[in-house]
């Protein structure tokens, strides 16, 4: 993981984290209704974390070229106190080396600093990887969604404490 930067999203980041994005749920058979497939925002995703306060999407880049990102999103009606990690994606090219969990860590630690006590989350059972790796995290999983995600299309829901 040498020379990975993480660092803030910029405006010139949405195209290619929009295409990473929906080319990461074609591979899995998740690009389905109901998911960040069909979102607008997924094309807009700077503009989305820079007019909500108390979020922040993260990008990892090396060498010039996007990898993946991640974020926390105070979505609506999720309890006081918590936030979403959302649009947890990586580029084939970056998978298997710890990125991921580097990525969570940091949305992870960015909840904190903005006050958060629970981070919750929305995945599908196709994604099998990212929920192993959110289980060691300590993310627990929960019988109903929460919130107001307005993805109808994930049906694993898991809630960590901080």
């Amino acid at each position: 993981m040498e020379n990975i930067l993480i660092r803030p999203i910029q405006p010139g980041d949405n195209v290619a984290m929009a295409n990473i994005i929906r080319r990461s749920l074609e591979e899995f058979g998740a690009n389905k209704p109901g998911t960040v497939y069909y979102d607008e925002s997924t094309d807009h995703l700077f503009e989305l974390f820079q007019s909500t306060p108390r979020s922040a999407y993260f990008i990892a880049e090396k060498d010039g070229v996007l990898l993946g990102g991640a974020g926390i999103f105070p979505t609506e009606a999720l309890p006081a106190g918590t936030c979403e990690l959302v649009k947890m994606y990586l580029s084939p090219s970056a998978r298997g080396m710890g990125l991921g969990r580097k990525m969570i860590s940091r949305c992870l630690e960015e909840a904190v600093a903005l006050g958060f006590t629970s981070v919750y989350l929305e995945t599908m059972p196709e994604l099998k990887k990212a929920v192993s790796v959110y289980e060691k995290f300590g993310f627990e999983y929960l019988t109903a969604p929460m919130g107001n995600s307005g993805h109808n299309g994930c049906d694993i829901w898991m809630l960590k404490k901080l």
